[in-house]
């Protein structure tokens, strides 16, 4: 049986710098209450999200099973902001898949507060890249459009899509229609629409790739305060490691298929940050390191002739 290549965090650290106590910013009286958790240093309480021995294989065209995801072993505290990086291929969007309960995993479990994923609830919402907003829709009519499905009543529905609208930006924009937006704003609705159906859990896949490093800069710093003002917490894939450690608690690495957890790095970093920042750039170095040896890898196994995907155990070889 495989087993995790490193579960211990390893701290990056910089001398002279450390995270100050988060400043609880106002409450939503729809969000959860205060964590009552410095930046980086979340207290010790029962994982938000437990991932236990998480396996996943599938059968290629070929016939065989690959296996895409080897034994994953990952704790998530409430109220944390987890990133996970690694090369293309590696699993991590798979990741958040299984998490949403969108698919299950062949082997292992999963737990959202001590209770097994057995599908899709309202307690994780899965922000993909793409969106999914309805163009057909206003902004409003967006926002509104997962309270409605829950049954949520009109007037709750309009509090909460003031709410939320004027949380990221965009109250003045409430009759828009998608089309009639920046790339930004539509991102900024796809999360208001996410927070107003009130999850426990945001799981973020690669949400800011798409865009100019301009809006990008914009949106983490927006993304950042939300995350203060809320409470929630987010797992966030990016192929970006600079993103990564702009802002994460903690930075997850994982390796080439089969994805392994290879190493977790604790941000010790003081907030707000910026990518240009030179501690940051340091920090990434420590990680880009590592991460280089999985593209590496990636590249050898893609330029390789006649090389077999790893198979998933008793596959036939």
């Amino acid at each position: 049986m495989s087993s995790n290549i490193q579960n211990a965090a390893a701290p990056i650290v910089i001398p002279g710098h450390r995270s100050p106590a988060r400043v609880a910013g106002p409450r939503s009286k729809f969000g959860p209450a205060s964590i009552g958790h410095t930046l980086g240093h979340v207290s010790p309480e029962i994982a938000k999200v437990g991932l236990s021995e998480i396996c996943l294989s599938y059968r290629t065209h070929g016939g065989e099973r690959l296996l895409a995801l080897d034994h994953i072993n990952l704790q998530v505290r409430p109220g944390e902001f987890l990133c996970v990086v690694g090369p293309s291929g590696c699993g991590k969007s798979t990741l958040l898949h299984l998490i949403a309960g969108l698919h299950p995993q062949t082997s292992g479990q999963i737990l959202v507060d001590g209770r097994p994923v057995e599908g899709p609830g309202p307690d994780r919402i899965l922000i993909f890249q793409e969106l999914g907003l309805f163009p057909w829709l206003t902004v409003g009519e967006n926002v509104e459009f997962g309270m409605k499905m829950k049954g949520v009543s009109k007037a709750e529905r309009e509090e909460k899509t003031r709410y939320y609208l004027r949380l990221v930006h965009l109250w003045q924009f409430k009759k828009s229609y998608t089309h009639q937006l920046s790339g930004g704003m539509r991102q900024r609705v796809a999360l208001a629409r996410a927070l107003a159906t009130e999850p426990d859990v945001l799981l973020m896949d690669e949400p800011f790739a798409a865009l100019d490093a301009q809006t990008r800069d914009l949106l983490h710093d927006e993304l950042e305060r939300i995350w203060a003002e809320t409470g929630r917490t987010i797992i966030f894939v990016t192929h970006n490691v600079r993103e990564a450690i702009r802002l994460g608690d903690r930075v997850v690495l994982l390796t080439f298929r089969p994805g392994r957890v290879k190493r977790e790095f604790s941000i010790d970093l003081p907030r707000p940050r910026v990518l240009e920042d030179v501690h940051v750039a340091h920090a990434a170095r420590a990680i880009l390191d590592e991460l280089r040896e999985e593209i590496n890898r990636s590249l050898e196994v893609e330029y390789s002739v006649g090389v077999k995907p790893h198979l998933a155990p008793g596959a036939e070889q």
